[in-house]
């Protein structure tokens, strides 16, 4: 059976309808076979965005804006993204212009990598650029402002104010030719070394003598630096040492702490006034051996008994000599 003419012409409107669609999906201005990544944006100000305008990744066309509205002071845009996109909460839209008279676009950064990832439906939080219109009507009234600084030097205006200056100029002719001079020469005399600045400036004696003193300063501090430090270390010490007493440890320590060598030096002290005062008495062997002459007399005669018994050891033997002795001592 042949085919009608409707039929044919269906076909074909139905095959031009698949190519049309399957163009503007290739395009990315038309989702319809594939399901979208859908993220919000909120800014303070739209700047004349519209829905269809694109949305770019690090300059990559990645999706569209699909809705505009206002909400609680604020205009949240939706876009409709490709899914595979792997967006983080911290990435910043920013609505940028592809020229001074081109189209609008949201523009996405990745974010940071340890952030989450923005789930579907999510809402960013955008950083609002510039309007144009605000920075265009700023560089007209800069235009302007120009305009009219160069009006005023133009014509008679600039003779009026050139005129008192050079009116000035020719009148102190001679006094700036001199002070020019003066000045020629001042400047001459420092690059010549001359005088106080120029030495200051042409000789290093000055920067030797304050690098010296600079050196001495510092070496006088490092050495009072190391006396303090030593002074620390002695009052350290000190410390330490009067902790020591404090707490009744070392020889000194007992001495000032323990009393016990205060009463045995008391009690040695007493008893050797008991044995002086004995001695004075006579009392004991000591005491009669200084205050009893009888010993003196005794020791004085066995002297000179045995004086006496040397005398005759020269004419007499051993055994007498023993003999003598023993009669001449008993």
């Amino acid at each position: 059976m042949k085919e009608s003419l409707e039929t044919k012409l269906g076909i074909f409107f139905a095959l031009a309808l698949v190519a049309l669609l399957i163009i503007l999906e290739s395009l990315g201005s038309f989702n319809f076979f594939k399901q979208g990544y859908h993220l919000k944006a909120r800014f303070k100000n739209a700047q004349d965005l519209k829905v269809g305008d694109g949305v770019k990744l690090a300059g990559v066309r990645v999706g569209q804006v699909e809705s505009i509205q206002l909400t609680n002071g604020m205009v949240l845009v939706g876009m409709n993204l490709n899914r595979d996109l792997e967006i983080k909460l911290d990435s910043n839209p920013m609505i940028k212009f592809t020229g001074l008279m081109g189209q609008n676009y949201i523009a996405l950064d990745f974010g940071t990598t340890n952030a989450t990832r923005a789930e579907n439906g999510a809402t960013l939080d955008g950083t609002d650029t510039p309007d144009m219109s605000a920075v265009l009507s700023k560089l007209d009234k800069a235009a302007g402002g120009i305009e009219n600084l160069t009006k005023s030097f133009s014509g008679e205006k600039i003779d009026s104010l050139l005129g008192p200056f050079t009116d000035f100029l020719k009148a102190n002719k001679d006094n700036l030719t001199a002070t020019i001079s003066n000045i020629k020469t001042a400047s001459d005399r420092i690059v010549d070394g001359k005088g106080t600045i120029g030495k200051l400036i042409n000789e290093d004696t000055l920067y030797v003598t304050a690098l010296s003193t600079v050196s001495n300063l510092e070496t006088t501090a490092t050495n009072i630096q190391d006396a303090a430090k030593e002074a620390k270390t002695l009052l350290t010490n000190a410390n330490f040492m009067v902790t020591q007493i404090n707490g009744g440890q070392g020889t000194v320590g007992k001495l000032v702490k323990d009393d016990k060598l205060y009463n045995e030096a008391t009690e040695s002290m007493t008893n050797l006034k008991e044995i002086l005062q004995k001695v004075n008495r006579g009392q004991g062997t000591v005491g009669k051996l200084v205050n009893d002459e009888s010993l003196l007399k005794n020791v004085k005669m066995s002297l000179q008994k045995l004086d006496k018994a040397t005398e005759s050891l020269e004419d007499t033997g051993p055994l007498s000599v023993v003999g003598t002795m023993m009669n001449s001592l008993f």
